[in-house]
């Protein structure tokens, strides 16, 4: 039987489809099972690393070293990627509103929060910089609000020029769904529910209202091989499940 968390990992997974060359940038366990097993699968030619400073070839399992490395990537060449639009990072949120500005300072007035989180961190410069999408493994109306407190990630329409020319942002997974920027006028749109999650759910979940897609659909199933992937040489141990239950 699929798990919640291994839907979420194929979700993740699907984010990176299409991207070719280019540095996979995952943060959180879930994310970075699917950047892998997409490498191994459908998308042979993208760049992950160990987590630190060496380009994976060989793809490890969550917290192996890898047994063959193909690269080293300092930290001023990963700015390099981050600067010229080379990476597709997926972030965490504290909380995103409908046009996909992102949050993860402060909670409340920004001058007297009542909650200090991470700070901006790299969150401007990955916006503006490389294609960007977001996990959220506890879909909630916390996260997902009217208005961010503030603005970390920057949302859409909010860049222009040559600043924003690598501005793009791709997709969010959730531990309910996945949701991309198609709706009118690049608003949040639910695009497909996980196996058991209804729709009724995930607008309950979400602070505003929520744009559904016509072709709404389901949360494609693993193939046998991608499963045995996840479980066996990627996610042994099992970690999906702490971060996602169900």
């Amino acid at each position: 039987m699929t798990t919640r968390a291994e839907y979420c990992v194929i979700a993740c997974a699907e984010a990176w489809r299409g991207d070719g060359e280019v540095l996979a940038a995952a943060m959180g366990t879930v994310p970075t099972i699917g950047a892998r097993l997409a490498k191994l699968t459908f998308e042979p030619e993208l760049l992950v690393t160990d987590g630190e400073a060496m380009i994976a070839a060989d793809v490890p399992a969550l917290g192996a070293a890898p047994a063959a490395v193909e690269g080293w990537l300092p930290f001023r060449r990963h700015l390099e990627l981050v600067a010229r639009g080379h990476r597709h990072v997926m972030m965490g949120a504290s909380q995103l509103d409908r046009h996909g500005n992102q949050n993860i300072s402060a909670i409340g007035d920004w001058a007297r929060p009542t909650r200090q989180l991470l700070g901006m961190r790299g969150a401007p410069g990955n916006t503006a910089n490389n294609p960007t999408s977001y996990w959220i493994p506890r879909h909630s109306t916390r996260v997902f609000v009217e208005r961010v407190d503030v603005v970390c990630g920057v949302g859409q329409h909010r860049l222009s020029g040559p600043a924003g020319r690598f501005h793009e942002l791709r997709r969010i997974v959730s531990d309910l769904a996945v949701l991309d920027f198609g709706g009118p006028d690049h608003a949040v749109r639910l695009v497909s529910v996980h196996p058991g999650v209804t729709v009724d759910q995930v607008t309950a979940a979400t602070g505003f209202p929520l744009v559904v897609a016509a072709d709404l659909a389901e949360t494609r199933e693993p193939s046998a091989e991608e499963l045995r992937l996840i479980r066996e040489v990627l996610d042994p141990r099992g970690a999906r499940d702490r971060e996602v239950r169900g």
